[in-house]
């Protein structure tokens, strides 16, 4: 397909690897970098040098950081006696536009999924479980509300009820703003069971 150049040809080929991004969409990204200029281009690389060099995991909670401990774990206003896990680093960054909301979290990097192979001994549990050593008062469980979620939450609350720790999950249903005539029977079913006295 890109006969004329054989380093577009690998670009693309190396684009097209991300996680959403198709054939198509790794042509257009390796046109458009063609298009800026070296100086662009550059820095594009280096960025992606510095994020493989620099940031590693959090020995503590599993996030990602370019400090061990990682900032979230070393802040002191923290409520120390909560845990939110969830599935991915990034989830964390979602979690923290909630206002009012400064727990510790733990990243389990992903979730519990057998038909992918992906089962306890591939997550960080084992480290979740470390941290409740008596100060922890409530793990919350914030794993996406699907089946690997679900699954995962369930498991997480049978390792964790022993360690006598409260834990939550946190409340799935209807957006603010969506209409009722768009949502499936399934977040309906959630949003009833989490109805809440007005």
């Amino acid at each position: 397909m890109y006969q004329s150049s054989e380093s577009l040809g690998r670009l693309v080929s190396l684009l097209s690897r991300l996680p959403g991004v198709g054939r198509k969409t790794a042509g257009r990204l390796a046109f458009h970098i063609l298009k800026i200029n070296q100086e662009d281009a550059r820095d594009l690389a280096e960025a992606i040098l510095a994020v493989k060099e620099k940031v590693g995991n959090c020995t503590i909670c599993c996030n990602i950081s370019e400090h061990d401990p990682c900032a979230v774990c070393n802040d002191e206003k923290r409520d120390r006696s909560m845990i939110c896990v969830v599935e991915e680093a990034s989830d964390i960054v979602a979690l923290e536009k909630a206002e009012d909301f400064n727990p510790l979290y733990h990243v389990l990097n992903g979730r519990l999924s057998p038909l992918d192979g992906i089962g306890p001994d591939d997550l960080n549990i084992k480290q979740l479980l470390a941290r409740l050593d008596g100060s922890i008062k409530e793990v919350i469980v914030a794993t996406n509300p699907d089946v690997e979620g679900e699954a995962t939450a369930m498991y997480l609350n049978k390792l964790i009820g022993p360690f006598g720790v409260k834990v939550t999950r946190i409340a799935r249903g209807l957006p603010v703003g969506g209409d009722l005539e768009y949502a499936d029977g399934v977040t309906i079913t959630r949003a009833l069971q989490g109805r809440q006295e007005l």
